[in-house]
């Protein structure tokens, strides 16, 4: 594996502008899911940092998140310069935040090499997630290869896009084999119905596609060139003002008329380049409160809790306390497969089956005048 001492010209590029909403009440506009401690002793983002640091210098890696957010995320990250935290001015989806990256990058090292990364997810087995990283990082540094992180299903969730593989590639002529498989991409599909998803994992044919991309800076650009000139010449604006003041400036005038749309529809799913990695690493996207129970070893009647917590007759639940003083006992009669969530200034109690319908709360709690400081 590559070490920090070989890794000046590769860069990580991590998103964390998100809102996270289908975890409030803990996660708010201010301290989003990628920002809060959920699973162990750090933020989500702070454990999106500390498993590429073997991989690539602190000055190489930039987090991408609005100015809301912004001062937080440095306060996570103080071993980071403050500039390579870099506050949208707008949300623009995920192709303006790659484009945004590259400019920067490309500034830095017009021979770069990328890697985007989300910041909220759960990655558990980090040393085999190195590996994968490496090899991209190494493949796609050796021509014009877009290379995606593809995960193996273990169930046909719905909720993931996923990646419809070709043959397994050879390594690059004189390069001797890789530890990770790579696969040729032939299609990305959206989220399926769910026997359509049944129909993938059964296969053997498809992975989860995790977001996860690596990418030369030249590469990117002669993508966006093709598939997005209009992002592709907003690349090139900002490639001339990174690293200097004007681009805050920039970004302002320009960033609220950029198209808003994800670099899986502006870039990937046109490119015939694409490359998938066999991501044989455990991973969890952690989308809403049921999936944290994944996460959390449950009793006997399959409660998961994070509190002190009391039950009769109660089974199923996940209950989650994140209040950091004067915690009180939590206490259960009869409750089922329900999500009790308590923080210093709301409590929340859902239906697991209706977990996604959180949003939907958050929304309404921001139109109501009285309700709005809890958003």
């Amino acid at each position: 594996m590559k070490t920090k001492s070989d890794s000046t010209n590769r860069f990580v590029i991590i998103m964390a502008g998100g809102r996270g909403e289908r975890f409030w009440p803990v996660s708010r506009e201010k301290t989003p899911k990628q920002l809060i401690t959920l699973l162990g002793k750090r933020s989500f983002l702070q454990q999106a940092v500390d498993r590429v640091s073997p991989l690539v210098p602190a000055k190489n890696i930039l987090i991408i998140t609005n100015a809301v957010q912004a001062p937080e995320v440095r306060k996570q990250l103080p071993k980071l310069p403050k500039q390579n935290v870099i506050a949208e001015p707008v949300g623009r989806d995920t192709c303006a935040a790659v484009t945004l990256g590259a400019a920067i990058v490309g500034q830095r090292s017009t021979t770069g090499v990328m890697a985007v990364l989300p910041a909220d997810h759960v990655i558990p087995e980090e040393k085999k997630f190195q590996q994968v990283l490496a090899d991209s990082f190494d493949l796609a540094s050796r021509g014009q290869a877009i290379v995606t992180i593809g995960i193996k299903p273990t169930e046909p969730a719905t909720g993931y896009g996923y990646i419809h593989v070709g043959e397994p590639l050879p390594p690059p002529h004189g390069v001797k084999p890789y530890k990770t498989t790579f696969y040729r991409a032939e299609k990305f599909v959206e989220k399926p119905y769910y026997d359509k998803a049944v129909e993938y994992v059964t296969s053997g044919q498809y992975r989860w596609n995790a977001g996860m991309f690596i990418w030369s800076f030249v590469t990117i650009t002669e993508g966006l060139q093709k598939h997005q000139p209009d992002m592709a010449a907003a690349c090139q604006r900002w490639f001339k003002v990174a690293g200097t003041a004007r681009l805050d400036k920039v970004l302002a005038k320009e960033y609220p008329d950029i198209k808003k749309i994800s670099i899986d529809y502006a870039l990937l799913e046109h490119a015939q380049n694409v490359v998938a990695a066999e991501g044989n690493f455990a991973w969890d996207d952690l989308g809403s409160w049921t999936a944290l129970g994944r996460h959390i070893k449950p009793d006997a009647e399959g409660n998961c809790a994070v509190a002190d917590f009391i039950h009769v007759d109660a089974a199923r639940n996940i209950v989650f306390d994140a209040r950091s003083k004067n915690r009180t006992p939590i206490a259960i009669v009869g409750l089922r497969d329900s999500i009790v969530v308590q923080t210093d200034d709301a409590t929340m109690i859902a239906h697991k089956s209706q977990a996604q319908k959180v949003k939907e709360l958050v929304a309404k709690l921001a139109s109501m005048p009285e309700y709005k400081k809890f958003v």
